[in-house]
């Protein structure tokens, strides 16, 4: 408990009077209270429905109504607004688009630091930048709240099967009690460091992965072109030096895997908009460290090209089918 008291001096570095960190950590020995969810898009979705089946009551909300019928059939509580979370949780995560949503969330004349509790612990799972985490994180200290970033990575199909992996920005004393729900929707739960740094490090995977899977999409192209059978080269790939994530788990070549975007048209997963909208969150980082991304900026023309192509509702995989287009067109 000491080490609690001492850590509730500092917050992301910063002086914090204002949070009783005691008082929330001792919420995660409160064990299945209510938990606040809002945001139930593609991932928020399955990962309320796992905060369900881990035996959680959750209150929950969506700007799109209809998104909500789902998990009120499960047992979930649906209410009007952020703030009627926050009236009702307290501790609440959040799934959103993007860093104006999130503002919109917390800080909006229905948001959720209008009726947010002391002592609230506010976990934000959107990809945004690093710099709005911090900003929400000074905010909710000002109501005596704590706010951690601990945005994803897997996708839809490991939101679906509980097997995220969460990158955890924050106090260092709230990380156990953060980790309590995250777990019952995650595989693996890092603590990266103080707020923002969650961000930070799901930027640079995202980045990567979209190199990735340019590449694979590339590759697969080229061999099938040269005549290979694009089961048998992914076959290869898999069991060679060139194996990745897009290559063996995503394959973005229609009829290669089952389970997949690229075998639904390019429907569900995670979106080409979502995907350049997270490149541009690292070009912009990139840009104020002065760090050189030479395949990280192509990677977002790509997906800026894609976008204005008619693929911006389409899965990220869908680069393969862009580039075999712009084939075509040549």
């Amino acid at each position: 408990m000491a080490a609690v008291l001492r850590g509730a001096r500092y917050l992301g570095g910063k002086c914090c009077k204002h949070v009783d960190f005691a008082f929330v950590s001792s919420r995660s020995m409160a064990s299945k209270t209510q938990v606040g969810f809002i945001g139930l898009g593609n991932m928020g979705n399955p990962m309320a429905k796992n905060l369900l089946k881990h035996g959680y009551p959750v209150i929950a909300t969506d700007v799109f109504p209809e998104s909500c019928k789902e998990l009120q059939e499960l047992g979930a509580q649906i209410v009007d607004n952020p703030a009627e979370v926050a009236d009702k949780a307290d501790r609440i995560i959040t799934m959103l688009p993007s860093s104006p949503n999130v503002r919109d969330v917390y800080t909006g004349p229905n948001g959720i630091l209008k009726k947010v509790k002391k002592g609230s612990l506010l976990i934000d799972s959107s990809t945004i930048d690093p710099a709005v985490s911090k900003e929400m994180a000074a905010a909710a200290e000002k109501m005596g709240a704590v706010f951690m970033d601990a945005p994803v990575s897997g996708g839809v199909g490991a939101a679906s099967s509980g097997k995220l992996t969460f990158m955890v920005g924050g106090a260092e004393e709230e990380f156990t009690a953060a980790k309590e729900l995250l777990t019952c929707m995650g595989a693996n739960v890092v603590y990266c460091g103080q707020v923002g740094t969650g961000q930070a490090a799901k930027i640079c995977n995202n980045m990567l992965l979209a190199i990735g899977m340019i590449g694979t999409s590339e590759t697969m192209n080229l061999g099938i072109r040269l005549g290979l059978d694009p089961k048998l080269l992914a076959k290869i790939l898999n069991m060679s030096s060139g194996r990745c994530w897009s290559s063996d788990t995503y394959n973005p070549v229609p009829g290669v895997m089952e389970g997949v975007p690229s075998g639904n048209n390019y429907q569900g997963g995670f979106g080409t908009q979502l995907m350049a909208k997270d490149l541009g969150l690292a070009q912009d980082t990139a840009t104020n460290t002065k760090t050189p991304v030479p395949l990280g900026s192509l990677a977002h023309q790509i997906y800026r090209m894609m976008c204005a192509r008619g693929y911006a509702n389409k899965d990220f995989s869908s680069v393969f089918q862009f580039l075999r287009e712009e084939e075509e067109g040549q």
